[in-house]
């Protein structure tokens, strides 16, 4: 199979080529690296010891999607590119629904034309708001809280229209929790181009001596030892879950939505003791005031993902936290 990934250079983006061609699959990547760099397409040959095809282009240029389409008989397409920052899409609203929005209809209506109808889309665990109660299960009511999260939200309906509209559709719809780590080559990883909007560049950024310390939000949440818990998943592992949403769309059509996470609840002091000792490193912070809008707890249930797509995460904390500090060092 021939996989068109959208936003192939991005942080998930890479590690997850990096898992289809080492699977034998063929990859196209289409990438208008505002958020990522072209030397990742190097790279990623690099760690395959592989080739593939790159497009610089925007999702939202109908004649290059047509283009691509065209030329590489493209089998299956994994949709990952989007503007992704929380903050950024609260002062910018406009920006984030033209980008997401626009460019995902774009890419649709290519896909229809060619008829190319396998699609993998990443979706967000931000759509589930504050959940009323824990773990975080795929049937849950979902409430965006930021546009970029509506961003999401709406392009979930438009795939449950055009499945409605067309049985020929295969749409796996993963929603990711929260993805830290990098490659075991070190070559790939996170980069933020501005201010981190995650705890683990946070600390990542301490630690390299970018930042100064990490302010922690809360002492006094109802959670064992009064930080906000969330779930963090390898972002190999989550690559992974995007193999197995391939093999599954190959096989049958429909639409369904995955929590891809591990099912574990981290607090921040947890992920900062635990990035201290793993790395033998000490990160200097300060107990803040809780932030508004932050949410207590947050983690998955994640039994749909390995009853359906035989999707488990295999990655522990440890590996997480020195993967993701071993990334920074090289590459600081």
């Amino acid at each position: 199979m021939k996989i068109l990934v959208t936003g192939g250079c991005g942080f998930i983006g890479s590690h997850t080529c990096c898992e289809l061609l080492e699977h034998n699959y063929e990859v196209v990547i289409i990438d208008n690296l505002s958020h990522s760099q072209e030397d990742v397409v190097d790279k990623i040959k690099t760690i395959t010891n592989k080739n593939l095809k790159f497009y610089k282009g925007d999702l939202r240029d109908k004649e290059l999607v047509d283009k691509i389409f065209r030329q590489e008989n493209i089998d299956a397409v994994i949709h990952l590119a989007s503007l992704k920052v929380v903050s950024e899409s609260v002062k910018k609203p406009i920006l984030y629904y033209q980008n997401n929005i626009e460019s995902t209809l774009t890419l649709l209506e290519i896909m229809t034309k060619y008829k190319c109808k396998k699609l993998i889309f990443s979706s967000s665990a931000t759509i589930y708001g504050n959940p009323e109660k824990l773990p975080i299960k795929e049937n849950f009511s979902l409430h965006a809280t930021n546009p970029y999260s509506s961003t999401k939200l709406y392009i979930e309906g438009i795939l449950k229209d055009l499945y409605n509209s067309d049985n020929e559709w295969a749409i796996a719809v993963l929603r990711f929790f929260n993805p830290i780590g990098s490659h075991k080559s070190y070559l790939i990883g996170e980069n933020p181009q501005d201010i981190p909007d995650n705890l683990m560049s946070y600390i990542v950024g301490v630690a390299t001596g970018k930042l100064d310390l990490l302010n922690v939000f809360g002492d006094d949440y109802n959670t064992k030892d009064g930080t906000g818990v969330r779930d963090y998943i390898h972002v190999v592992d989550l690559a992974v879950g995007h193999l197995k949403a391939i093999e599954l769309i190959n096989q049958t059509s429909g639409i369904d939505f995955y929590n891809l996470g591990t099912g574990n609840e981290y607090s921040v002091l947890e992920i900062i003791n635990a990035f201290e000792k793993v790395n033998n490193v000490k990160i200097k912070y300060i107990m803040t005031a809780r932030r508004p809008g932050d949410i207590e707890a947050f983690y998955a249930d994640c039994t749909h993902a390995k009853e359906k797509l035989n999707f488990e995460a295999t990655k522990g904390l440890e590996e997480m936290v020195r993967d993701s500090y071993e990334y920074a060092k090289r590459n600081s």
